[in-house]
């Protein structure tokens, strides 16, 4: 009989009981069995025949598992563990977890620096930036910021990202690093700089990380200061060394400078260099090749003392002023000449037409035959000037433009200035006659504008007063308007101010001149005139000036100085204003009939030759020709530089246009003449005292 056969006979109460049976077994074998760790699946149930199913026992249901709660504190300490023991990949997946399920837990600053600081390890270096710059922008006020920010330098830098690596470094506080933390900062900003090509820059931290370092690390850095300098053109070498002052690596700098120089085919800066190199740096590790080099150069190279370039418009619109500059020049060396029985001096002349090209290739021409110096130009100067000073050949330019002797310390100017006449006149007035109140009339064109601007602010400097300033037209010819504006003729006064205007021209016109000397001019309807000011400004041609005088005069304006520029020194003024003009003071740079032994026998010499009178292009091309001359005579001048340093040097130079002092930036200093008019000629005025200027 089969099993299935037996259960379809059996009577259903012996099922019931086999089936309880069954229970009970199944039950006492599940309470002293162990239990499983995870229970086996739930036995399918067999289907029981018959009208009604045997009851089947369920399987043991077992209830969901409930995790663990896992509080932040717990994940990060767990995360805290992997990191010490070094399980850094497993440790960035706790931290990572922390930053998804705690955001703004406490932990979130710690957690955002471990994980950037295991990617910087990881050499995955844009995951690790991102979390630095979480951590920056997320908590800023957090302790690990100031690390965060630093890191990030590094960050970028591996990134290739040198830009930002250098912005960000700028934000870090220096106060907040250890030295060592700065060597390495600064050399990361110096690799940074170089890897964007701006070796100045980075030579300027390489330096910085330089002095902070101890030996071991200075030769490595050193070597690579050595390696930008390399790189560096002559401005940046020039940028470098005036911002050093002769600290490390100034005399690498030097060395390079010398070296630039020679390739350039400069040779005789490149002697001045060595030559100051070796002296400045006599225990440097350069100082042998330094030493090699100089002698080479001084066997190869002859410096043409006696040889003298002459930039000047002998064609052109300005040929006239040329023409005379080179023959007081020509005077100068035929005088220099008979004194010192020196037949090898000569001059080299060029042309310049007034056009920078030719002035350009003028110089270098004279460059190439190796000169001493070049006088000129009298026109279009900066670009002269700047090839002088490329090619290191000290140049004494003609002219009263501003600014141009800081183009380089090559570039020197020997002509007086606005500011010298102004400063002559006004130190003169103040300080000779004890004046102080002063009025301005002049023309709206840059030669009025720029007088008065410096003629007043001069009297300001002087303490004294500018009562009045008034402006005209360049054309205008009828100067009624300015003028009656300057003494409080042209408004109508209201009949009710009458009275105090009366007083007060009472207080402030001066006495009238006696009635044998004054003046008859048409009487003038309406008020009286104010003059409140002692002089009057005029910074005009004579004409202009010689018409606005009389002017003055016929609007009461009378016994006050009238103060001009050098444009006044024309005889045109004395015969369009004669007898207006006789309280007049004029700065001039010459005066050919001044009582000067020095200017009698230079305009005796000067008529002589050539059948007139000079002037004052005459006279300063005479001068600076002269100077020159009897520097490059000098037995120890033995290279440009050493003729730019003797020019620096003059002090208080006798000449015809005064005493000649070059300061050290190249410019003049001058105490001009001053010149009055008595009758119908001007003569010179004497002071009492020395001008401070």
């Amino acid at each position: 009989m089969t099993p299935m056969l037996f259960w379809k006979k059996a009577p259903v109460r012996l099922l019931r009981r086999c089936s309880i049976l069954a229970l009970i077994v199944i039950f006492c074998a599940a309470a002293c069995a162990p239990k499983p760790v995870q229970p086996p699946p739930a036995p399918t149930p067999v289907p029981t025949p018959g009208p009604a199913p045997s009851p089947v026992p369920p399987a043991p249901v077992r209830p969901p598992a409930v995790p663990p709660v896992e509080t932040g504190n717990a994940l990060f300490e767990k995360a805290e563990d992997l990191f010490i023991q070094k399980w850094y990949p497993n440790a960035l997946d706790l931290y990572n977890e922390y930053l998804s399920k705690f955001p703004s837990g406490p932990f979130a600053d710690k957690t955002l620096k471990r994980a950037a600081d295991i990617y910087m390890a990881m050499g995955a270096y844009e995951k690790a930036a991102a979390a630095y710059q979480r951590l920056l922008a997320e908590h800023p006020q957090s302790p690990l910021a100031a690390a965060a920010g630093l890191e990030l330098v590094f960050a970028y830098y591996h990134l290739g990202k040198y830009r930002e690596a250098i912005d960000q470094a700028a934000g870090v506080k220096l106060e907040t690093l250890t030295p060592a933390q700065t060597v390495e900062i600064s050399r990361l900003v110096g690799d940074s700089y170089m890897a964007i090509h701006a070796p100045v820059d980075a030579i300027g931290f390489y330096t910085m990380a330089y002095h902070l370092s101890g030996p071991a690390d200075q030769k490595r850095l050193l070597s690579l200061i050595k390696t930008a300098i390399e790189q560096l053109d002559t401005p940046g070498i020039m940028n470098l060394l005036g911002r050093l002052g002769g600290r490390l690596p100034a005399g690498h700098l030097m060395y390079r400078l010398g070296m630039n120089k020679i390739a350039e085919k400069n040779f005789d800066a490149a002697i001045a260099i060595f030559s100051t190199f070796i002296d400045n740096y006599p225990d440097h590790e350069y100082r042998a090749q330094a030493e090699t080099l100089l002698k080479e150069l001084v066997k190869n190279y002859e410096f043409n003392r006696y040889a003298i370039g002459c930039l000047l418009p002998l064609s052109g619109p300005y040929k006239l002023y040329g023409q005379r500059a080179l023959s007081a020049i020509q005077l100068a060396m035929v005088q220099h000449t008979r004194e010192t029985c020196n037949p090898d001096l000569r001059l080299i002349i060029k042309d310049t037409g007034s056009d920078p090209d030719k002035s350009v290739q003028a110089v270098r021409e004279l460059a190439g035959e190796n000169v001493a110096a070049i006088i000129g130009p009298l026109t279009i100067i900066e670009p002269a000037a700047l090839e002088a000073q490329d090619k290191g050949i000290p140049i004494i330019t003609l002219t009263q433009k501003d600014y141009i002797p800081d183009i380089g310390d090559f570039v020197f100017r020997n002509f007086f200035t606005p500011r010298m006449q102004v400063q002559a006149l006004v130190s003169f007035v103040v300080q000779e006659l004890g004046l102080s109140r002063f009025a301005i009339l002049y023309p709206d064109e840059p030669y009025g504008k720029t007088f008065m601007n410096l003629f007043w602010d001069e009297v300001i400097a002087q303490n004294g007063i500018v009562m009045g300033v008034e402006t005209y037209r360049p054309t205008q010819t009828d100067f009624a308007d300015p003028i009656k504006k300057l003494v409080g003729r042209y408004y109508e006064v209201p009949v009710e101010l009458k009275e105090q205007v009366e007083l007060v021209a009472e207080k402030f016109i001066r006495p009238a001149a006696p009635e044998s000397s004054r003046r008859r001019t048409p009487a003038v309807e309406g008020p009286p005139a104010i003059v409140d000011f002692d002089a009057v400004f005029i910074p005009d041609s004579p004409k202009k000036a010689g018409l606005a005088i009389p002017q003055l005069a016929f609007y009461d304006v009378n016994n006050v100085y009238l103060l001009g520029t050098n444009l006044w020194n024309s005889n045109e003024l004395i015969q369009m204003a004669r007898e207006y003009v006789q309280r007049a003071i004029i700065p001039a740079g010459f005066f050919a009939e001044g009582e000067s032994e020095k200017v009698r026998a230079f305009v005796k010499s000067f008529q002589e030759t050539f059948g007139e009178a000079p002037g004052f292009i005459e006279a300063i091309s005479f001068d600076t020709a002269s100077i020159l001359f009897e520097l490059t005579s000098r037995k120890n001048i033995l290279s440009r530089t050493a003729l730019r340093n003797a020019l620096v040097e003059t002090k208080d130079y006798p000449g015809v246009t005064g005493l000649t002092t070059f300061e050290s930036n190249g410019d003049v200093q001058k105490q001009l003449n001053l010149l009055g008019i008595r009758g119908n000629r001007f003569i010179e005025l004497k002071r009492r005292r020395s001008n401070p200027n």
